[in-house]
Formats: structure tokens, C-alpha cells, sequence
């Protein structure tokens, strides 16, 4: 059972690292002006909550599984996830929002964010797959 809790894990934390890079490289699009602030942020905005309910459901999944060291790493990158879903100021566009994306240095707090993020999402990458091999040999 421990083998599929890290497998589902897995193939999550893939898709967290695909959306990772595909965040980095539409901020980086946005950047240098192949694509408007409006198109970057709608493109954006459409995989923020397919984020956060994958990382979220990971981080159930290893408090459900009892593996608490994994639980503790996921939590604040969960609760960030959350928090910044929760704090969206009424009347913006989501996430990302147009107006202001190009205001105070949020394109480059955005972009230190998804790498931060990618880095993140990397080393759980590992960390699963080192849990997932470790469960298959104890099995």
C-alpha cells in the first residue's frame, strides 16, 4: 500500500513540475514581450487551482499515510498555496492579475516564486521515488 500512497505521489509531483515550467517560461514569454499581460495571466490563472489541489491532496495523502517528515516539508508549500489562493483582492482577474502584474516587481516575485516552486517540486520528485523504491523492496 505504502508503494501506491508514493507512486500516486509521484506522478503528482510531475505534473506540479510540468506546471512549474510551464509557469516559468509564460512569465519569461511576458517578460520579454512575446505575450500580453492579459493572455499571460488568463494562461496562468487557468492552472492555479489545478495546482493547489494537487499539492494539497499530496500533503493529505502523507498525513493519511502517517509519514510525517514528508507531511511537515509539504505543509507551508500547501499553506502558501492556499493563502495565496484566500488573499486574491476582489475585483482582480485571479492570481495573476494583469493590472498589476507589471506593478512593484510582481513579475519577478512571480518568477522567483515558480522557481523556488521547481526546485521544490524536484526534490520531492526524489524523495518520492527514493520512498517508492525503499517501499518496493520492504514489500
Amino acid at each position: 500500500m505504502e508503494a501506491v500512497v508514493f507512486l500516486f505521489s509521484l506522478l503528482d509531483c510531475c505534473a506540479l513540475i510540468f506546471l512549474s515550467v510551464y509557469f516559468i517560461i509564460t512569465l519569461s514569454d511576458l517578460e520579454c514581450d512575446y505575450i500580453n499581460a492579459r493572455s499571460c495571466c488568463s494562461k496562468l490563472n487557468k492552472w492555479v487551482i489545478p495546482e493547489l489541489t494537487g499539492h494539497t491532496i499530496v500533503t493529505v495523502l502523507m498525513l493519511a499515510s502517517l509519514h510525517w517528515f514528508i507531511f511537515l516539508l509539504n505543509l507551508p508549500v500547501a499553506t502558501w498555496n492556499i493563502y495565496r489562493f484566500i488573499m486574491v483582492p476582489s475585483g482582480n482577474m485571479g492570481v495573476f492579475d494583469p493590472t498589476e502584474i507589471h506593478n512593484r516587481g510582481q513579475l519577478k516575485s512571480h518568477m522567483k516564486e515558480a522557481m523556488i516552486k521547481l526546485g521544490f517540486y524536484l526534490l520531492c520528485f526524489f524523495m518520492y521515488l527514493y520512498s517508492m523504491i525503499l517501499a518496493l523492496i520492504n514489500d
